[in-house]
């Protein structure tokens, strides 16, 4: 019981942490639909608490505010009705303060309900619970991405962290690091067990557990680099619809892309927006903010594809779920450095664990795209109810991305982890590992 309630405790604690520097103004901010304003991930993730949790399980409990059902439901429509996503950015009320009162007051009341609960109702509730807490650190690592996107409409280019230098790191500018050389391992055809073996927590959509053939093919040792797609732009990328999918090839042109999102140049140089603020674009670190059809086009153009994630998931297998995670307080993505040496101390004993198989950042860093479209596994069923929505019902038109990112708890990645998203989305920190076919 004190495990669940300290680590309960401990995820929302953190959410508040990452809120901290930011301004009234900042929480209430939404620059597209895809974005939520800060105040409503932390809303959002108390009424799951509230609704799930509290509503069914606390004899007596009365929602202090009804109407917050209806402000911060964000997709279950078996919990009643939803105020629409895009416009969450015009609800001024209620305010930062009134939020935070709300979290503490959710809080205390799981505190009461987990102390006083007897074993046979604990054993109901901590499912539930458990849930919450990764369902939190989804939204903290939303929480993150959205500001950068606020942050990034604003020409004062507001910082939301100073740039991070671990304790005995000297310096953390990378620009002409040697950058550890990019090689393709080869793996043999193999019939392998993919999705979760059922020990410990995972979502729905990593099961059931089933096998696959998959054929012989090579992964790169780590991700694209800046410097890598710099050469792909400057080889007229954007400019080939040989390289696109058509639908791809039409989002270029609608959205007048050139670059990988928050990138724009400057007297010839490429320069970006980051959560440390406005810089050069460090040619050393992987390339994030690229949609599915960007880094299906620089595949293309390298002569290579993106890996399914099932030759992903086989590859993982033998690298520990170690890397640069949101613990590590970088909020941006680290380069692969030839000499671990010349990393943050924290950074290089990270890279060096990764490095036994061959390959390296398989975890952390960026979200690697896959070709794999997101699909339900064979024998898949969305549980019943409207925790039954939390994955299932988004098995349509969107991709698989694996490994996490620099924006990631580490406690909430496994191997067989499946984010999603829709090709053309860009705001998360996605990035390209290539792949390529055995003859």
């Amino acid at each position: 019981m004190e495990g669940l309630l300290a680590r309960f405790h401990r995820i929302r604690n953190f959410t508040n942490e990452l809120c901290l520097g930011l301004e009234p103004e900042d929480y209430v901010v939404q620059s597209i639909p895809d974005v939520s304003p800060t105040k409503w991930h932390l809303a959002h993730t108390t009424w799951f608490f509230e609704t799930f949790i509290l509503k069914k399980f606390l004899a007596g409990y009365r929602a202090e505010i009804p109407q917050y059902a209806y402000l911060f439901n964000s997709y279950y429509n078996a919990a009643g009705n939803m105020h629409r996503r895009d416009l969450r950015g015009l609800i001024s009320r209620p305010t930062v303060q009134e939020t935070q009162r709300y979290r503490a007051s959710i809080d205390s009341h799981i505190d009461d309900l987990l102390s006083d609960a007897g074993e046979k109702l604990l054993d109901e509730i901590e499912p539930i619970v458990v849930l919450g807490i990764y369902h939190e650190q989804q939204h903290q690592e939303l929480l993150i991405t959205d500001i950068k996107h606020v942050f990034a409409q604003n020409p004062l280019y507001p910082v939301f962290r100073g740039r991070a230098r671990p304790p005995g790191a000297r310096k953390f500018a990378t620009n002409g690091l040697a950058v550890r050389p990019c090689h393709f391992v080869d793996f043999e055809e193999a019939i392998v067990e993919i999705g979760h073996d059922g020990r410990g927590f995972a979502y729905d959509n990593e099961g059931p557990r089933h096998q696959a053939l998959v054929p012989a093919f090579s992964l790169a040792s780590r991700p694209v680099t800046n410097g890598e797609y710099i050469e792909f732009i400057e080889d007229g990328g954007y400019t080939r619809p040989d390289l696109w999918l058509s639908l791809g090839w039409m989002t270029v042109n609608e959205q007048r892309w050139q670059a990988p999102l928050y990138w724009t140049k400057r007297d010839s140089a490429w320069w970006h927006f980051t959560l440390s603020g406005f810089r050069p674009v460090d040619e050393s670190e992987p390339v994030t903010h690229i949609s599915y059809f960007e880094a299906d086009a620089y595949a293309n153009w390298a002569g290579a594809r993106l890996p399914t994630e099932f030759e992903w998931e086989r590859t993982a297998l033998e690298c520990p779920v170690k890397g640069n995670f949101v613990e590590s307080e970088l909020f941006h993505p680290a380069p692969c450095a030839a000499s671990e040496d010349r990393l943050p101390a924290d950074l290089g004993r990270q890279a060096s664990s990764l490095s036994n198989s061959g390959l390296h950042q398989m975890f952390g860093d960026v979200w690697e795209w896959t070709r794999s479209a997101y699909s339900p596994y064979p024998g898949y069923r969305a549980a019943p109810g409207a925790l039954g929505e939390y994955n299932g019902k988004f098995m349509c038109n969107q991709y698989v991305l694996r490994g996490g990112s620099c924006a990631t708890s580490r406690p909430h990645i496994r191997l067989t982890y499946r984010n999603f998203f829709q090709p053309e989305k860009r705001w998360q920190f996605t990035g390209i590992r290539l792949a390529r076919d055995l003859r």
